[in-house]
């Protein structure tokens, strides 16, 4: 039992630490993802997130890419 509790915080640094990577790849401010660690809205602004216009993409349009 007491190793849960030492890879617990291990893996949720470790997914709060992808999110960063993805957000920030994504074109948006890398500090949403402590969005993620509120229960109810952390889904809400996953879909959010997933339906919006990224910032990344939208360059790569005015680009010609």
């Amino acid at each position: 039992m007491e190793l849960f509790f030492v890879l617990l915080p291990v893996f949720m640094l470790f997914c709060l630490w992808l999110g960063y990577l993805i957000l920030e790849k994504a074109g948006f401010d890398g500090r949403w993802v402590l969005v993620l660690l509120v229960p109810v809205l952390n889904v809400i602004m996953i879909w959010v997130f997933a339906f919006s216009t990224w910032p990344k993409l939208q360059s790569g349009v005015d680009q010609g890419l």
